[in-house]
């Protein structure tokens, strides 16, 4: 029997075995779709996120990010992440590629297949697969996204009340301007700018307003002028609704990592560093048997997250509270940099 079966092949799912490997672990990944996978996402990883991943042996190729700037038309203010250190700005399908190279390297199996719903016992859990019979496992760790079907298999899904919100990326081909993730704060959309190679930037676009890139990147003058000309990468993808909620975490042996357990929003690009946090103690917990007690540390984890994202999120709904926030920032540079700092290390 296997200690885990991991759903889900993303950056949490494959951040999970490694986890497992390193602790002595049996583990199989199970990922229908093959190869690296690309996927809406800001791009920037905070210093304690890339510090989380180097303790994993995985440490991606990408361009340095120093700290945060908020834009809003002819202002802005702008942080360092101070003692922390560095992040990083790295190609979402870099990360994973480097990812998948890592569980390679340690031996860990990835089966190509679609994992159905994990059938539980007092002993263990039997998860069926699409092109083979079933993986037997002490527990089963559901890093399999925003719209995960376990989650919703098990009942877990929990009502959301709140607007919806939608993300969209592209990349232009141009020298980076800055070594800061840039927030440009707009009309009804914020524009995240994150350098992520030599001549490479990318564009994170979240709103409650479904249009195009193009028909955004109208609402920010400034940032569309340090574009122009440039060539758009690749094609632009999107993400969304991104608000998601769990009732719980733990359903018996199945345990619900990353996006799957719940996610409030991009806006404080936090998701890669929150959901590897997640992998870790959700390994740790199945490790001494104390699979329930994932709940709390999940609780623990996203506490201090959930909560400066949703005054965020809620700021950006009400017109005189979202034009005063970068003003506010620059008047308060203190406050400002305390919060980006606290970002950074956690």
């Amino acid at each position: 029997m296997l200690d885990i079966v991991v759903i889900g092949g993303g950056p949490v799912g494959l951040a999970a075995a490694l986890h497992a490997h390193r602790l002595g672990l049996r583990c199989v990944v199970v990922e229908q779709r093959s190869g690296v996978l690309d996927k809406a996402c800001g791009e920037g990883i905070m210093p304690g996120g890339l510090r989380a991943l180097r303790e994993l042996g995985v440490d991606p190729a990408g361009h340095a990010l120093t700290g945060v700037r908020y834009v809003a038309g002819d202002r802005s203010v702008s942080a360092g992440f101070g003692p922390a250190g560095t992040g990083r700005g790295v190609r979402r399908t870099t990360l994973h590629r480097t990812l998948l190279d890592t569980v390679a390297e340690a031996g860990i199996e990835v089966v190509a297949a679609r994992a159905g719903l994990p059938a539980q016992d007092d002993e263990g859990a039997t998860t069926p697969l699409s092109t083979r019979g079933a993986l037997r496992s002490r527990y089963v760790l559901a890093a399999d996204g925003l719209h995960s079907a376990t989650r919703r298999g098990l009942g877990l899904d929990r009502p959301v009340g709140a607007p919806a919100r939608y993300g969209l990326r592209r990349h232009h081909a141009v020298q980076p301007w800055t070594d800061h993730v840039e927030v440009h704060w707009g009309r009804d959309a914020e524009a995240y700018v994150t350098p992520v190679g030599e001549r490479l930037v990318g564009v994170a676009v979240l709103s409650s307003a479904r249009r195009s890139v193009d028909a955004h990147l109208e609402s920010f003058p400034t940032l569309r002028a340090r574009l122009a000309g440039a060539k758009v990468e690749g094609r632009d993808l999107g993400a969304g609704p991104l608000r998601r909620s769990a009732s719980r975490r733990v359903a018996g042996r199945v345990l619900l990592v990353g996006d799957a357990g719940g996610y409030v929003d991009a806006l404080t690009g936090e998701g890669v560093m929150l959901g590897v946090a997640q992998a870790a103690a959700a390994v740790e917990s199945v490790s001494v048997g104390d699979a329930a007690g994932y709940d709390r540390r999940w609780r623990v984890l996203t506490r201090r997250h959930t909560a400066l994202t949703l005054g965020l999120v809620g700021a950006t709904r009400l017109r005189v509270p979202r034009a005063a926030l970068v003003p506010a920032a620059g008047l308060l540079p203190g406050v400002f940099g305390s919060v980006v700092r606290s970002i950074a290390s956690s």
